[in-house]
């Protein structure tokens, strides 16, 4: 439902404006966390259909909000802060939760009734700020707003810009993108708690993973939060290949410190070394570093490259990256860890590659635009 409601989200924004949007979305979550204090299996259908809804409609209006408070030069910055905020979530969710279910092996009632509770305030917060945000101020101090347009043409604006060169191309970077998402949220923190060579309590290095993942994810935001000057002056390429870099160094590293079967089930399996622990995390912290380079900067690209279109082009992000973190989730279940890190390998260097071709192709208009004047 998140995919679908990528295309719906630009028409909701159009008519409603980002701000009431990303409550309308907040409340949605708020729902679904709620869901788990009482849970009926059928209620938690029918609220994940709710939520996935919901989350396009936050997430696209988030990226439009953003771009609609920035310009050319504080979109880099804005977007790295905004990724370090967003992702101190990781941290401090994974955190609270180690510490509730420490010792147990079961999830009493009452123990999920309070993470459950706890969550859902903290949720309740979130669209209570969310509410009283001020309206997208532009750097000028100028109250900023989307063109006026209606949803119809907002869903057909949508359309058209996914035929747009720089669109298709970035299509491949997104799709990176929804692959390395689902490997670090859903695969490889669980494929160290499946290596059970690898500690005596291999389990409760998931959330530890989990909290590593997040401090990459926070650093790596603040760096580019505090260089987005710089990038600038640099461009945005350097940075994504210094994310792909880093990646492919990390491929190779689980490659032969996790065994091919730990993405499937429990294993005693020997990986190609010795298991090492601290290794394992230390992948886990460039992960999410990695992870950070390319989505501030896929962020800030949108943000400047469709400034005029930005929402749809939000939506058709998320859309490229829903979809393909859907595929990857369902080929995880049938196929190893080494292959999905092979599947890995192959869409980086072609997301990089098309990433580069798009900051090349803006880069030479921008410099034909200037000759001209």
């Amino acid at each position: 439902m998140l995919a679908v409601g990528n295309w719906v989200a630009p028409s909701v924004i159009a008519g409603l404006g980002p701000r009431i949007s990303m409550v309308i979305g907040g409340i949605t979550y708020l729902i679904y966390i709620a869901s788990f204090i009482a849970p009926v299996t059928w209620s938690l259908y029918v609220v994940s259909f709710i939520m996935g809804l919901g989350a396009s409609i936050i997430w696209t209006a988030q990226g439009n909000y953003l771009t609609l408070n920035s310009d050319e030069t504080t979109m880099a910055r804005n977007s790295g802060v905004f990724w370090a905020l967003l992702q101190c979530s990781l941290l401090i969710g994974n955190v609270y939760v180690y510490e509730a279910f420490e010792g147990k092996t079961r999830i009493d009632h009452y123990t999920r009734e309070m993470v459950s509770i706890v969550l859902s305030v903290i949720c309740a917060i979130g669209v209570v700020i969310l509410l009283l945000l001020r309206p997208a101020v532009s750097a000028d101090g100028n109250v900023a707003i989307n063109r006026p347009i209606g949803p119809i043409k907002a869903f057909t604006e949508a359309v058209r810009l996914l035929t747009r060169k720089e669109m298709l191309l970035l299509c491949v970077t997104f799709f990176y993108t929804g692959f390395e998402l689902s490997f670090w949220s859903g695969v490889y923190s669980s494929s160290i708690g499946a290596t059970l060579s690898i500690a005596d309590k291999p389990k409760q290095l998931v959330g530890i993973s989990g909290v590593c993942i997040g401090v990459g994810e926070i650093v790596g935001g603040l760096l580019f939060g505090l260089l987005g000057k710089k990038t600038v002056i640099w461009g945005r390429t350097p940075i994504v290949l210094l994310g792909f870099i880093i990646h492919i160094i990390t491929f190779i590293c689980i490659f032969i410190n996790i065994p091919n079967a730990a993405s499937l089930a429990d294993t005693t399996d020997k990986a190609i070394i010795n298991s090492n622990v601290y290794l394992a995390l230390a992948c886990s912290c460039l992960l999410g570093f990695g992870d950070a380079c390319y989505n501030t900067q896929v962020y800030a690209a949108l943000g400047t490259i469709f400034s005029d279109e930005s929402a749809p082009a939000f939506a058709i992000f998320k859309f490229t990256q829903s979809i393909a973190a859907c595929i990857a989730f369902i080929y995880a279940i049938y196929i190893g860890l080494h292959a999905q890190l092979i599947i890995l390998v192959i869409f980086a260097i072609l997301g990089t590659l098309t990433y580069w071709a798009t900051e090349r192709i803006v880069n030479r208009r921008k410099r034909i635009a200037v000759s001209d004047e």
